[in-house]
């Protein structure tokens, strides 16, 4: 029986080198906990100077719910660019469908968002994702997703 490989942390530096998102988009800070091919935690800090609060909702902030699924894709990216050796690759990921998808709590500014991110299925291009958005211990979305991934084309 072989051992997993791990990673303890993956810095804005490295995810910059295996997601493509930029600001505003970029929508994780950190990942941790990583088991390559297997899981992933991603940590958003929500801070209330992010442009969606300003129409979301005015004078009640709440971190938008489409937000926190794409997070959640964006941390699966992040594992399957390490899983598939997409380092500096500029690989695209694309969603190919969400299912059941629970909003549980409101996430709002000053809440650290954790993205648990399972892989269901995958080894190739494309991949199935059970995800879980939990603040302080609390379930706040639930979802299962599936993605593609591709890198350009040489030449």
């Amino acid at each position: 029986m072989t051992e997993a490989r791990t990673v303890k942390e993956v810095d804005l530096a490295l995810i910059q080198r295996i997601i493509p998102h930029r600001y505003p988009f970029l929508l994780v800070d950190k990942v941790r906990d990583v088991v390559i091919g297997e899981s992933a935690v991603g940590i958003k800090n929500v801070t209330f100077n992010e442009p969606q609060f300003q129409g979301h909702f005015p004078g009640m902030p709440i971190f938008p719910g489409v937000m926190i699924i794409e997070a959640m894709a964006q941390t699966s990216g992040i594992l399957v660019g390490l899983t598939a050796d997409l380092v500096d690759k500029n690989a695209n990921v694309f969603f190919m469908g969400v299912d059941g998808v629970k909003f549980r709590r409101k996430v709002v500014p000053g809440d650290v968002l954790e993205l648990h991110v399972k892989a269901l299925r995958g080894g190739g291009r494309v991949w199935k994702f059970e995800g879980r958005g939990i603040v302080a211990g609390e379930l706040a979305c639930e979802a299962t997703f599936m993605a593609m991934f591709d890198t350009p084309k040489k030449g």
